[in-house]
Formats: structure tokens, sequence, C-alpha cells
């Protein structure tokens, strides 16, 4: 089989064809991870180490800051939201800018087009274009419009003030597309939507509210990359067989994780969706990854490929993130499996 690019491998995966071999890379690793692996290293440096196959660029690591308090540290980002950082990567909301009207008519969202946000992407396209995939996440307006209005005062709203939220909604759709549009301009080849619509049992919302509230500007927002000819992600955690169909509709290319804890399975996902997307997951990191040894860590890899790797449209992962909780020693065997075992054609009796 002829040899692919790192690259490559990627966008015959979001294209569910069959490359050399099954790409890897992660949404979100932790720093303390990257240190454990290779003590000090940037995250090219690690990205080289591990040989990923594409580097993530995220949006919230360009919002600026204003430093509120630094026992705990606490912060107010550019959406107006008062945050306090823990020893994870994402900090806790505290405190939502708006709380009537009133704070929305004064309201000022940050923009979309200042140059800070995509330097990353400008040098990544220099040193990485065609070797490695460029990917630029946005959070979706979901997981926004919880930080602008509180996450259980919208719930609430969508009840008692829905044009509230349908215009909070507006205001951050307008800086998304206009997010997309630069990212993809500074040289970022899959944009991949950020946010989570289901817990474990099932959706935060009805099916009605998400056909009102949900998938209007997430369609927006996945046309918005399309009509420039670049590949769309989407993440949600929790189980999402009940709006899968609408995710696959709106034309995304790829679903990430396939929520292990929440009775995804990656082979009833391949079997219903294998020809119409992408799947990228799902070796458990609540479990296996955190709590588990280096066999079982193999064993489920491997088990991930052999459910999912049939015929290429498959980018192996984490279910989640490569979060502090990780053994370094199992995510390195993660990845060492992966390139093992998931060479194409795929031997499958090995994975058994």
């Amino acid at each position: 089989m002829a040899k692919y690019t790192n690259a490559e491998r990627v966008f015959q995966a979001l294209e569910r064809k069959q490359p050399d071999r099954i790409p890897h890379f992660e949404l979100t690793i932790d720093r303390k991870i990257i240190n454990k692996i290779l003590a000090g290293a940037s995250y090219e440096e690690f990205i080289e180490h591990m040989d990923w196959d594409a580097l993530v660029h995220r949006d919230r690591d360009f919002l600026k800051e204003e430093v509120l308090s630094e026992s705990p540290r606490t912060t107010r980002n550019e959406w107006g939201a008062v945050k306090r950082y823990t020893q994870e990567i994402s900090p806790i909301p505290i405190e939502a800018p708006i709380k009537s009207e009133k704070d929305l008519a004064n309201y000022k969202p940050p923009d979309p087009d200042e140059e800070h946000r995509f330097k990353q992407i400008r040098r990544w396209v220099k040193r990485y274009k065609g070797e490695r995939a460029i990917v630029a996440v946005a959070t979706d307006h979901n997981s926004i419009t919880s930080d602008i209005l509180g996450f259980s005062e919208r719930l609430m709203a969508f009840y008692t003030n829905p044009e509230l939220v349908l215009r909070v909604h507006q205001i951050v759709l307008d800086y998304q597309l206009r997010y997309i549009n630069n990212a993809i301009t500074a040289g970022a080849e899959i944009i991949f939507i950020v946010g989570d619509w289901a817990y474990k049992n099932g959706p935060m919302f009805s099916l009605e509210h998400m056909d009102k509230f949900v998938f209007p500007p997430f369609r927006a927002m996945v046309q918005e990359a399309k009509k420039h000819g670049v590949y769309v992600m989407k993440h949600t955690d929790g189980n999402c067989w009940s709006f899968l169909d609408g995710i696959v509709e709106a034309g995304v290319d790829c679903f990430h994780p396939i929520d292990p804890m929440a009775d995804m399975d990656i082979g009833e996902a391949k079997q219903k969706y294998g020809d119409e997307l992408c799947l990228m997951g799902n070796v458990n990191c609540a479990t296996t990854l955190s709590f588990g040894t280096v066999e079982e860590v193999r064993q489920e890899t491997k088990e991930v490929i052999r459910k999912a790797g049939l015929g290429g449209g498959l980018i192996v992962s984490s279910s989640n993130s490569i979060h502090s909780a990780v053994k370094p020693e199992n995510y390195v065997e993660m990845v060492r499996t992966i390139r093992e075992y998931g060479r194409y054609p795929l031997d499958i009796k090995s994975l058994s």
C-alpha cells in the first residue's frame, strides 16, 4: 500500500477511505501528561515525538482574560464569563455576564477578527502544511451561551424567555461564523466544532428544543466551513443516539468521541453510520486509560480497531481527552497499539 503523509491519513479517514494506517491525534491533552512523557516539551515537540497526524488549535486558548484573583486563579474572559481554575485544563464557570435584558443591551462580545487568534495557525501552516493536518476548534453556540447566561439560567430561559436565548445565540453565531472564516483563511483544513449536547442517559434538551435552539446555529457553522471546502468534525459527549441523525444530516464528516460511558458502542455506530461518518474514538479515558493496566489498554485499543476500522473511516483516540488522571504509560501504549495493529489491510485475527 502507498505511503501517506500524516495529513493525508487524516483526510482519507474523514472521507471514509482507507489510508496506509489508522490515524491518531487528540482533541485535548493535559500539559502534565506531556511533561511526564517528554519533560519540558512544547506542544509541537510533543506532536512530533508521538507522531500525531494532526495539530489542534483551540479557540478557547486565545481568549484574552482579565485576572480577578490569583489564589485561586479567577479570571473574566472576553465573553464576560468569570471562571475559576483548578488542577484541570478547563476552568469552572462561576458567574455569567448577562442576567437581564438590560445586561444584553450593553453587552459587547469579543472581536473574531483579532489577528492574535490566528497566529498559531499561520505558524503551523508554514511549518506543517502538507505534512500534518491543521485543525481549528470552534466552541459551539450552545456552550458559549451557557457561559454568557449561566447553565441553569439558560435552561430556564428556554421556557421563560426563549427570545433572550435566541438573541444570545445570534451574537455567538455571528462571532463563530467570522471565526471559522478567519481560521480557514489562516490555513485551517478541518473545523472541529465542540460542545456537549447530552448526558450519560440522553440529550440535555428535548428533541423539539434541539430543533429550535441547537441545530439551526450548528448547521450554519457547518455550512460556513463547507462552503470553503474544508472538513468538519463534531464533538459531544453523552448518549447521542436520539439526535445523531441530525448531526449526520447537517453534513459533518466525523463524529467524536462515541462515549463508551454513555452506552455509545463504536461498533454499533460503525454499523449504523459508517457509510456517512468517519468515527473518532473511543478508548475509555474515564476508566481504562486512567486506572487500567497497560495490557487492558492494549486490548481495548485493539477492540476499537476491530469494531470500527474495517474499510477505513476511523481515527483512534481516547473517549474524550488525555486528561490529568490518565496514566502516561497507558496513553503511550494506546498509541503504540494503534501503530502496531492499525495498518491496512487490517489483520482481523490479530485483533481478536
